[in-house]
């Protein structure tokens, strides 16, 4: 079926018959898993799993196609647990309906929860689409219910029938003349996604206004840095824009830190991974200048991981600016780091013998444990004694920041220790 032009080529090129497709023959050849199940007119509930573009889409709305089954489609990413169930509700009344769900390791705990009793009776038969390893990112109830497929990356011979096909079929195209004289920088900036790819493809015959368009690697690579702004969850801007979240926060920037965290929203990016750099930069850039931002990360990462997309980007919200206005102090990463290199550089110094466990009578005999003072037996809960081994007794690693928080802190390690580390 054609499609209006204003629909991006990979729509409009979208199969609608397991002959239609390219790739995965595998699965969808003669012989496969999937065009005998079809045949059959049973499918199960089927988890596919492969890298952006091999086809898990088009492969979900090709089986609904072929078996006229009901077929309703969310995303991961802009759904949560109401949309499930409003999709579940209307299956009571449609049988056999197929659900498709794109990017399903993003849904939550809760979320793949409210889906388990569904396909459990067979109140909808569930197409899970995922680049990450089910294994470990969908639940295993949900999973050990579906069969799970993996889509292979397109190899070079179906990209370019790709691209083929869309000069000879898409009413667009047809209407220009175009010569593919290189392919090497499609191929190459596609990286294997068929859909990445024909987006490019159509880009480039639509900046060249010359007739034929000649198709050059060149001409792509030009027209590819003008005009391609995608996110790229694997690529380098991936590292750029979490670069940009990590330092905005770490400046108390709060308005830079959510402007990049909104391009990582729309970009897809796995809601745990931007949690988990929350929780890191929550110890490494603020640590004891106020400690309360590494609890608040904590309970962000395990909210976010039960929660997930959309409602997710709140608390990520509250806790990316919470971070960025928040004091700043490394002294505790820089104590680690500096603790990390006196050990490499003094070796295994033996710890002092009062310090020592002592948990037979012969190892008490020797002297284990002998002298050790209770610290809460004394005044203020401290008493003056060794703890570094002999040879760095006084080496001070942790040195508390110049904030109101550490300051205190500071105060508090010098009325203790006099001069001891030089507080």
């Amino acid at each position: 079926m054609q499609f209006e032009h204003n629909h991006p080529l990979p729509e409009r090129l979208r199969p609608v018959t397991l002959d239609d497709l390219i790739g995965q023959e595998h699965l969808t050849g003669d012989g496969g898993v999937l065009r005998r199940a079809i045949k059959a007119g049973q499918i199960p509930s089927m988890i596919l799993w492969g890298p952006p573009g091999t086809g898990k889409t088009t492969i979900a709305n090709v089986v609904a196609n072929s078996l006229k089954r009901p077929f309703r489609s969310l995303s991961a990413i802009s759904s949560g647990v109401k949309e499930v169930r409003e999709v579940i509700a209307e299956a009571n009344r449609h049988r056999g309906t197929i659900l498709f769900i794109d990017e399903i390791h993003r849904f939550s705990k809760s979320q793949q929860d409210a889906l388990l009793g569904a396909v459990e009776k067979g109140t909808v038969t569930l197409i899970g689409a995922t680049t990450e390893n089910p294994s470990f990112e969908v639940n295993s109830a949900l999973l050990s219910r579906s069969q799970v497929y993996t889509l292979r990356h397109l190899e070079e011979e179906d990209l370019l029938k790709l691209m083929n096909r869309a000069l000879k079929q898409d009413d667009k195209l047809k209407k220009r003349e175009v010569e593919i004289k290189e392919h090497a920088a499609l191929l190459n900036i596609s990286g294997g996604d068929a859909r990445k790819l024909l987006n490019l493809f159509e880009l480039v015959i639509d900046s060249i206004q010359e007739d034929p368009a000649v198709i050059t690697d060149k001409a792509v690579m030009d027209i590819a840095q003008q005009r391609v702004a995608v996110y790229d969850k694997t690529g380098e801007q991936h590292y750029d824009i979490i670069s940009a979240f990590i330092k905005s926060m770490r400046g108390s920037d709060p308005n830079a830190a959510v402007y990049y965290l909104a391009r990582m929203i729309e970009g897809g990016e796995d809601v745990k991974f931007i949690a988990r750099r929350m929780l890191i930069l929550a110890s490494e850039d603020i640590g004891n200048a106020n400690p309360t931002a590494l609890v608040i990360a904590a309970n962000t990462f395990q909210a976010v991981t039960y929660i997930g997309y959309p409602e997710a980007e709140i608390v990520l919200s509250q806790c990316a600016t919470y971070l960025a206005s928040s004091p700043k102090s490394n002294a505790s990463y820089m104590a680690i780091k500096q603790a990390k290199k006196l050990v490499r550089e003094t070796g295994d110094l033996p710890v002092p013998m009062h310090l020592r466990n002592a948990p037979t009578k012969l190892m008490k005999k020797e002297g284990y444990g002998k002298g050790y003072k209770y610290a809460h037996d004394f005044q203020n809960n401290f008493v003056h004694q060794q703890y570094l081994p002999d040879q760095i007794g006084d080496f001070k690693l942790y040195d508390p920041g110049q904030n109101a928080r550490e300051a205190e802190l500071r105060k508090r390690l010098k009325a203790l220790w006099g001069d001891k580390y030089g507080y």
